[in-house]
C-alpha cells in the first residue's frame, strides 16, 4: 500500500462521489434510450442474453439482488414481451429465462447509441489510457464484496 491514510482517504472520497456520478449518468441514459425499462430490468435482460439464457434464481446471484427484486423485473420483461420462459432441458422442472425475439431487438437497437455515447466520451482518452482504465474495472468488478458493502450509506 502507499499513500498516507489521509491521502488514500481522499481518493476513496473521489472514487464514491465518482462511482455515485457514473451510475447516475448510466440510469438518465437508460432512461433515454429506454423509457419505458428501468435500468435494472434493462440490465437483467441483457445479461440473460449474454448468457443465452440463465436462472431466475443465477441473476439474483449474480447481481447480489433480493429474489422478489429479480421476480418483479422478470414479470415487467415479460409483460413487455422482452423475455420467456423455457424448461431447462437438462431438468424440466427448472425454468430458464430467454429474450425474446423482442427483446434481443431492443438490445441491439440501444448498443449502437451506447457504444457512441461512451466512444464521444472517451474519444480524447489514449489506448493506453483506455486499456489502463478497463482493466481498472475488471479488477474493481472481480474483487468480490457483497451487496450490502457496495450499497451506499443511508443519510
Amino acid at each position: 500500500m502507499t499513500g498516507t491514510p489521509r491521502e488514500r482517504e481522499e481518493s476513496l472520497d473521489v472514487i464514491q462521489r465518482e462511482l455515485t456520478a457514473f451510475a447516475r449518468r448510466a440510469r438518465a441514459a437508460a432512461a433515454r434510450l429506454h423509457p419505458e425499462l428501468p435500468l435494472v430490468s434493462y440490465t437483467l435482460l441483457a445479461h440473460i442474453d449474454d448468457q443465452h439464457g440463465c436462472r431466475a434464481t443465477d441473476l439474483a446471484a449474480h447481481y447480489m439482488l433480493d429474489k422478489s427484486t429479480v421476480s418483479r423485473q422478470i414479470s415487467t420483461l415479460e409483460k413487455l414481451g422482452l423475455v420467456e420462459r423455457h424448461p431447462d432441458p437438462a431438468d424440466h422442472r427448472i425454468q430458464v429465462l430467454h429474450p425474446t425475439e423482442a427483446g434481443t431487438r431492443a438490445l441491439a437497437s440501444t448498443q449502437a447509441s451506447r457504444r457512441a455515447a461512451y466512444q464521444e466520451r472517451l474519444a480524447e482518452w489514449t489506448a493506453d489510457d483506455l486499456a489502463r482504465f478497463a482493466e481498472y474495472l475488471l479488477r474493481y468488478n472481480s474483487s468480490g464484496g457483497t451487496a450490502t458493502q457496495d450499497a451506499p450509506q443511508q443519510p
